[in-house]
């Protein structure tokens, strides 16, 4: 009973009512036990509270959502990015930018996240969501400085988000999936804000051929996936020398001496071929040319000269009879995901089979895509029906590499992509720029939905938003109001980047949605307001529906947080002003 009449009066906590000094609070409000502090956290960890907290994660997200908001449209800034080992990455995507900067702070690892979903989901305007979601944030820490409960912010800004998502689907523009040439528009919208736009109308063209070639239709649904489109890249020639084939390239040489196949033995009589073979029966095999050893050591003792040639010889027979159950179905070419036993490509060499062998398990999963093979998984099994086709198979010199070229397939379901250049870093931004273009033509053919581009989108939103928040009772529709002008961050973007005056372009915009010009918003080319569908500027209605939500649910989840605990070995950096509640510490998140 002593005990517990102890810590009745040791354990008690204060009123803020209380006119008590700081000191005389934090010690009323650290509990103790007989004069000994009840320690909960680790030594060394921190915690931010309550306004702190969530102003310190605010202004992290915004930092980050400035750090690439000069790189919004096609007269965007490139960022350069240096690693810890001074690799270099010159680019404008959204993305990329965020995945090299190498971020700590956890609010500002959520903007992050917010560009790799837009990115994974949609393939492109990452960009756009982060801008969106640094915006809606700095409109709500307004709203918090006027006293407006972050519940009220979150509930407002949901409420705006689900109207947003439903007149999009009023204003999109259905398009025909038959449409190419609107397919192309959509792809050049995409390509136009990218270091390849002096190409866009060349890599349009093959990003729509390309989603076009691999798409498949199942139950009424179109199918599109992306890591069916190889793409490889070498350095040399020029961008305009990008190409698409019906088929793929493989980056290994050929395994064949290149013999002829009228060779006696190891001399050939009439000299070397050259590495390439028409109309090519391919086989795929992903076991092993060679003689399988056992699953236990054994060892063999020979006794008899003549034995050592009796075992010598049924290896010898045993690797013959593999060859010729791939020469019996017919095949002139083989891929092997595993090795080949030297002695088995002699046999294949003499009867000028073209071998690749340890190939990738992706690079046979897209040769049977693109040539309609089967894998073979025991040799004895083939047949054949097994084998695939193509026009031809080819070793190439590609700059100081050798290259196996699959080209001339019947109706590949897999095929390649491959982009020259003048140096390792534009052609590495070429491919950016080409995932993204691929990307939007399949967003197309598969919601066979899209609206104009240059900011006009978000500027009818915007309208729309502020009519639906006069109906709206309470402190939401502030937060309703706030979501519009949010969105409206994106066509003022646009103009700071061309060099256009912001206030003026928004007023003009505003001016021209609210006499119903559905689809005015800022040209970039010709620097004047101008109505986007008759400029053929689209943009994907999956692209900024996937932007919205993605953005809204970063800027929610980051509202809603009022306290950050971080553990003593926490690498994150300490602003000023932030308190763990301990006199004389000041660490933070």
């Amino acid at each position: 009973m002593r005990i517990l009449n102890v810590i009745l009066h040791k354990i008690y906590i204060p009123h803020r009512s209380s006119n008590r000094s700081e000191k005389e609070i934090y010690d009323m409000s650290v509990p103790q036990l007989a004069g000994t502090p009840v320690i909960v956290l680790k030594e060394g960890s921190s915690r931010s509270r309550g306004r702190d907290a969530l102003h310190a994660n605010i202004m992290a997200a915004q930092i980050v959502a400035e750090t690439v908001r000069s790189s919004l449209g096609p007269k965007g800034m490139d960022k350069m990015l240096v690693d810890s080992v001074g690799d270099l990455t010159i680019t404008s995507d959204g993305r990329t930018i965020l995945d090299e900067m190498d971020i700590q702070h956890p609010a500002a690892k959520i903007m992050v996240e917010v560009a790799k979903a837009q990115d994974d989901m949609v393939g492109d305007g990452t960009t756009t969501a982060v801008v969106i979601a640094g915006e809606l944030l700095r409109k709500a820490e307004n709203l918090l400085d006027q006293s407006v409960h972050p519940t009220t912010v979150i509930k407002g800004y949901r409420q705006a988000a689900e109207t947003v998502l439903k007149v999009l689907d009023d204003i999109a523009i259905p398009i025909e999936r038959s449409n190419e040439e609107l397919m192309k528009t959509v792809a050049r919208t995409s390509l136009y804000s990218k270091i390849v736009s002096g190409e866009r109308e060349l890599f349009a063209k093959i990003a729509v051929q390309a989603i076009k070639q691999i798409a498949e239709e199942k139950d009424g649904k179109v199918n599109v996936d992306i890591d069916h489109v190889q793409i490889q890249k070498k350095e040399g020639e020029s961008l305009g020398e990008t190409s698409l084939l019906n088929g793929l390239i493989i980056g290994k040489e050929a395994a064949s001496s290149g013999t002829c196949p009228t060779c006696v033995g190891n001399v050939c009589e009439i000299g070397s071929t050259s590495k390439s073979v028409k109309d090519a029966k391919i086989a795929l095999i992903n076991s092993a040319l060679e003689i399988k050893k056992t699953e236990f050591d054994a060892k063999i003792r020979i006794s008899d000269p003549t034995k050592m040639k009796l075992f010598m010889d049924k290896e010898h027979n045993m690797l013959k009879d593999m060859v010729q159950k791939i020469l019996d179905a017919g095949a002139n070419v083989v891929f092997c995901q595993k090795g080949i036993d030297d002695l088995a490509q002699h046999f294949l060499d003499n009867h000028g089979v073209y071998t690749v062998r340890n190939m990738k398990e992706e690079d046979m999963e897209k040769l049977s895509r693109a040539t309609g093979a089967k894998i073979v998984t025991r040799i004895h099994d083939i047949e054949p029906a097994d084998l695939g086709y193509a026009g031809t198979v080819e070793e190439r010199d590609v700059g100081d590499e050798k290259m196996t070229f699959v080209e001339g397939c019947k109706n590949p379901k897999s095929v390649c992509i491959f982009i020259r250049g003048g140096g390792e870093h534009f052609i590495d931004e070429a491919e950016r720029a080409l995932h993204d273009a691929l990307c939007v033509v399949r967003n197309v053919i598969q919601d066979s939905r899209v609206v104009a581009g240059g900011g006009a989108p978000e500027v009818e939103l915007a309208r729309r938003l502020r009519k639906y928040a006069d109906g709206v009772g309470g402190k939401e529709q502030l937060a309703i109001k706030s979501f519009a002008e949010a969105l409206e961050r994106i066509p003022i973007t646009l103009a700071e980047n061309a060099g256009l005056k912001p206030i003026d372009v928004i007023v003009a915009l505003r001016k021209n949605h609210d006499e119903g010009r559905l689809w005015s918003g800022v040209n970039i080319a010709s620097k004047k307001l101008s109505d986007m569908e008759e400029a053929q500027v689209y943009e994907p209605l999956k692209v900024v529906r996937q932007a919205i939500m993605s953005a809204t649910e970063a800027a929610t989840m980051i509202l809603r947080i009022d306290d950050v605990i971080a553990s003593s070995n926490s690498s994150m950096n300490v602003p000023p002003g932030a308190s763990t509640g301990v006199p004389g510490t000041n660490p933070y998140m």
